[in-house]
């Protein structure tokens, strides 16, 4: 896959996730009325993170806030915190991913610049989902949990015959939106990342030194380079490097000439 094909698609799928999660995160329709064995029909309740609604069978909608912070559950406060955090990240990842396109030049911007602005931006939008995802589920759970304990409250022990009637509530269109976004919005950043290798520019150039590692018994004569073998006679003429130290019987001998070097 080509490498901007993958960021443009990266980049358009987490830009149709984002939108999801907001949808999701301004939509009322979190927690719908379960209308098994429900015998009134006329009213129809369903709850949002914002606000809760009641719709009557004429067609008439009514929806009141939570006008209250502190008098409601831990859980919806957290689920709140969530979709928000994910929004936040969710639109920073997309102002990063904008100048990180390949396709947008802007001035004498770099390929290792726009890749660790594509990384990042990935890495944002990673989070972004996460956090729908999870805020989500966490209301699901949430939901699952009352739905049970207010079914063991309205069937009495004597037959299974219920007794009162109570309100309870599954899950409603903004739950499955939620899913779905989160789902879009990890599928782009990771698609992000991906595309973020191919940007990375190959450095093969490396730079060289060479070395030659010089021997114990090298000697520097007038006439040229010599080798010596240690074995010779002429001891007194040639400079012996043994690991940078000159050997004391020779420190007479170890000051170089204008002729010790061609």
């Amino acid at each position: 896959m080509s490498v901007t094909v993958c960021q443009g698609l990266g980049f358009v799928v987490s830009i149709l996730g984002l939108a999801g999660v907001i949808a999701a995160t301004c939509m009322d329709q979190w927690s719908t009325q379960d209308l098994y064995n429900n015998p009134v029909t006329a009213v129809f309740n369903f709850q949002g993170l914002w606000r809760s609604c009641v719709r009557e069978s004429s067609g008439f909608t009514e929806c009141r806030g939570y006008f209250t912070l502190l008098g409601l559950p831990a859980m919806l406060q957290a689920v709140r915190a969530l979709m928000i955090v994910g929004i936040v990240l969710g639109v920073i990842g997309i102002l990063v991913s904008i100048f990180a396109l390949k396709c947008i030049r802007l001035g004498g911007m770099e390929d290792s610049a726009k890749a660790k602005m594509t990384l990042a931006s990935g890495i944002l939008f990673i989070i972004s989902g996460i956090c729908a995802i999870i805020g989500v589920s966490v209301f699901a759970n949430m939901l699952v949990t009352n739905f049970w304990m207010s079914t063991a409250n309205m069937y009495g022990s004597m037959g299974g015959m219920v007794q009162t009637v109570q309100t309870r509530y599954t899950f409603g269109a903004a739950l499955f939106v939620g899913w779905v976004a989160g789902g879009l919005t990890l599928i782009g950043g990771v698609l992000m990342c991906i595309a973020c290798r191919g940007l990375t520019p190959d450095d093969t150039n490396y730079k060289a030194v060479s070395y030659h590692a010089s021997g114990h018994n090298v000697a520097y004569k007038p006439g040229g380079f010599k080798a010596s073998t240690g074995f010779g006679s002429n001891i007194r003429n040639k400079k012996i490097y043994d690991g940078g130290a000159t050997r004391p019987e020779d420190e007479a001998q170890s000051q170089p000439s204008k002729y010790d070097y061609v």
